[in-house]
């Protein structure tokens, strides 16, 4: 990519304004505190806010839990550091880093293919893993998990696999107006080779689905459906169990994208009869670089191999491969044995502290940060569905997101500001991106308290 002089000078000229009005917040922010009682006094940000729920916060051991994360006892500057960019990725308890440090301080060998007492050891760490989780999302054998790295790479093999063998000219799949990139990408490339048909389900300015218009783009040419559970974006949770009877009724399978649900509620694989799941452990509290797909044991074992190497094959000769069954069909290589580990560490730990409790809390957590930021003048929330998961997008005025995300950070408030990889959503809402904060487990009621503070007082520098 080449940029012109001009352009270069723009760039370095808004930059430098960013920063002076960045250190100018900064300084505001850091006024004593009778000086910041008068701003925030003067501020439009408290009014009409819900009072803390007691029976909620009482029942959760939020204190215990938020010190079973290191990484949130720091200061950026001189603040507390608030992380609310939970959507991206989530924090590790001390039972997921204690995980990994087992592993390598004491089990650290390749698997499946040793016979000494290490490898030994890892493979069998690896493999109740897979059990773990299967057990987690209700799979009903282990052999239906593929570990993969990331709820993209699960999406990949999909269309690589299965596209590549069920999916022809004239055929078509569907999708939704609000689907990540990575439920996008991966379908346009296969088209542009294929020849199918991609269709889009839209949805409306609350960023809520149009459920007629989805059973109208379903036909008998109909291959695959693929839908996110919750919208990254939005925060929207979708009615997918409908969806998947309306897609088997034409005889589509369905693709769901588990990433941003997985570790706000139960997901159960049987009961909503999905025939694919994809997730990433990085945001179920997990490691990086590991991830899961879920195929019914009938679907995968229907597929040819992806990627082909070591530990994927019963035998190999320069005239003919043969290959294992599922999982290790698609598991080719030295996997990331330690990730594996971590996740089914991770998983423990949630369900240590309760599926139904979190959600509760969160809910709850949800809808009080949303009632504070709403009586901020100048705001304007995006994704308004009846039924929302941990997400919080917002606008303020004329203000960038990504000015609002750097203010924030003199705060110590991490958030994301930008498209969140929904580039069509943010077209479909003709918004250039947002400000989105995402909740977990850990964050606060003081914490919601402090961000709508905080946005507060952007919105008055700015004079929205």
């Amino acid at each position: 990519m080449q940029f012109s002089v001009a352009s270069i000078a723009t760039f370095i000229t808004l930059n430098e304004t960013i920063s002076h009005n960045y250190h100018t917040f900064r300084s505001v922010t850091s006024t004593t505190p009778p000086v910041q009682a008068s701003l925030l006094a003067e501020s439009r940000s408290v009014s009409a806010v819900p009072p803390l729920p007691p029976s909620i916060t009482c029942a959760f051991p939020i204190e215990a839990i938020r010190a079973e994360f290191p990484i949130l006892s720091q200061s950026i500057g001189d603040c507390p550091l608030i992380y609310l960019d939970n959507g991206a990725t989530t924090q590790k308890p001390k039972a997921v880093l204690q995980a990994l440090a087992n592993y390598y301080t004491q089990d650290n060998a390749n698997i499946h293919r040793g016979v000494h007492t290490l490898s030994q050891r890892a493979t069998d760490h690896y493999e109740k893993a897979r059990e773990r989780i299967a057990r987690y999302i209700h799979a009903s054998h282990s052999r239906e998990i593929i570990f993969v790295r990331g709820a993209t790479e699960g999406i990949n093999l999909i269309a690589n696999t299965f596209g590549r063998t069920h999916l022809k000219a004239g055929d078509n799949i569907v999708i939704t107006a609000m689907e990540h990139h990575a439920n996008i990408v991966p379908w346009q490339l296969l088209a542009e080779q294929i020849g199918f048909e991609i269709r889009v389900t839209p949805c409306d300015e609350r960023g809520v689905l149009d459920l007629e218009a989805y059973a109208n783009l379903l036909d008998k040419r109909t291959r695959l459906v693929g839908v996110v559970h919750v919208s990254n974006s939005l925060g929207t949770v979708n009615p997918v169990a409908s969806m998947i009877q309306q897609a088997h009724a034409v005889g589509a399978v369905f693709l769901l994208d588990a990433a941003q649900s997985i570790q706000h509620m139960t997901v159960d694989v049987q009961a909503l009869d999905c025939d694919f799941l994809v997730f990433s452990g990085h945001k179920l509290y997990g490691p990086t670089g590991i991830g899961v797909l879920y195929g019914k044991t009938a679907l995968l074992r229907s597929l040819p191999p992806w990627q082909g190497g070591g530990d994927m094959i019963k035998s190999v000769s320069f005239e003919r491969t043969t290959y294992k069954d599922i999982p290790e069909r698609f598991e080719a290589g030295t996997p990331d044995i330690s990730g594996v580990i971590g996740l089914a560490a991770a998983i423990d730990w949630v369900d240590s502290v309760g599926r139904e409790r979190i959600a509760t809390y969160e809910k709850g957590l949800l809808d009080y940060a949303t009632a504070k930021l709403a009586a901020i003048s100048g705001i304007r929330l995006i994704g308004t569905a009846p039924d929302k998961s941990c997400v919080l997008s917002f606008l303020l005025g004329d203000v960038h997101p990504h000015d609002i995300g750097s203010f924030l950070d003199a705060d110590g408030i991490a958030i994301r500001a930008g498209h969140h990889c929904t580039q069509p959503l943010m077209k479909r809402l003709c918004i250039p991106g947002t400000a989105r904060a995402t909740f977990a487990l850990y964050n606060t009621y003081k914490e919601a308290d402090r961000l709508a503070e905080s946005v507060a007082k952007i919105a008055q520098f700015f004079k929205v």
